[in-house]
């Protein structure tokens, strides 16, 4: 038996038919695009300037934003938590037996993080600003001067001497905005952060007027340390209501000793929160008006336009080119 030949051939014809050079043709090469590049330098010029001259254009125009914040400390509110539990675990099986739930699961709420989400809800933001009538500061502010600390109002949406919203809207939207509109802005100029590791919360505003940022960072303080007081006073009041009438169904003396103590606890959290004005959150570091703006960062939008001109520059030369050279 002979051998077959497995060694492969060559295809003269096959190799002649291939383009010489074709798989460099494909190639990107690196010389002939700069120098395409530097042919089209005046148009990336050109170009780059108009962009550099729109950025120094758009970040003057921009206002100045002030941003004011304080810092805060959980007040350790004790809601009931310690003496119901400790009346749960004393009475818990004998209160059961009579139809009365004591709790003591365990799982209180959180009443800091509360606090957050009840700052940040759509209620309290509603409340917030009907309350100190921001309305107009919030939404048609236009610019803010320093001279005489006042606000300039913006004509098309708001006429100041007659307090009256003149805004050219769509239905179902009116002149005057509403407490949803007003509640998109409000949410994008306050920040509640509360810190993992120390657990203390920072409350800012941003504004165009310093002293307005600083104004609604007290108020918002205060507001949430009286909703959540006014929360606690109304819900222990209805508990004592009700654990009197319970009192009055009832003649059996080891009940009635855990329904007074319940009262106990009660009256303890009523007394607590009327004594106590920083009742959720403690002052450490209060508001300032701020002396510097926060917002906008003009160098940086100049850079960032000028940047984008030359990309965009360098991007049209190379189109153009390949574009003539496909032709």
């Amino acid at each position: 038996m002979t051998k077959q030949n497995l060694q492969p051939t060559y295809d003269a014809n096959f190799a002649s038919s291939q383009p010489i050079g074709s798989v460099e043709n494909d190639e990107i090469d690196l010389r002939e695009l700069f120098a395409v590049i530097w042919q089209g330098k005046w148009l990336i010029i050109a170009i780059t300037a108009v962009f550099a001259i729109g950025a120094v254009i758009f970040a003057i125009n921009q206002p100045n934003i002030y941003k004011s914040e304080a810092l805060l400390a959980p007040a350790d509110v004790e809601q009931g938590g310690g003496g119901l539990a400790a009346l749960a675990g004393q009475f818990g099986g004998l209160a059961s037996m009579a139809g009365i739930n004591l709790g003591g699961g365990g799982g209180g709420v959180d009443k800091t993080q509360m606090a957050i989400e009840v700052m940040k809800s759509r209620q309290f933001t509603s409340n917030f600003i009907q309350k100190h009538n921001i309305l107009p500061d919030l939404m048609a502010a236009k610019k803010w001067n320093m001279a005489d600390n006042t606000i300039i109002y913006a004509d098309q949406l708001y006429n100041q001497a007659d307090k009256k919203w003149l805004r050219v809207v769509d239905a179902p939207f009116k002149p005057k905005p509403s407490m949803q509109e007003a509640y998109k802005v409000f949410s994008k100029i306050i920040t509640v952060n509360a810190a993992k590791d120390t657990g203390m919360v920072t409350v800012s505003v941003e504004h165009l007027s310093p002293a307005v940022a600083h104004q609604w960072v007290n108020w918002l303080v205060q507001d949430i340390n009286k909703e959540m007081k006014d929360r606690d006073v109304a819900e222990a009041t209805r508990s004592t209501t009700f654990l009197k009438s319970q009192i009055e169904q009832t003649n059996i003396a080891d009940i009635r000793t855990i329904l007074y103590k319940l009262i106990e606890e009660q009256a303890k959290t009523i007394m607590f929160a009327e004594v106590r004005d920083e009742y959720v959150f403690k002052t450490i570091d209060p508001a300032l008006i701020p002396e510097e703006k926060s917002k906008p960062k003009r160098a940086l939008i100049c850079v960032l336009g000028t940047m984008l001109g030359g990309m965009l520059g360098v991007i049209l030369v190379l189109i153009r080119y390949f574009v003539r050279k496909e032709n």
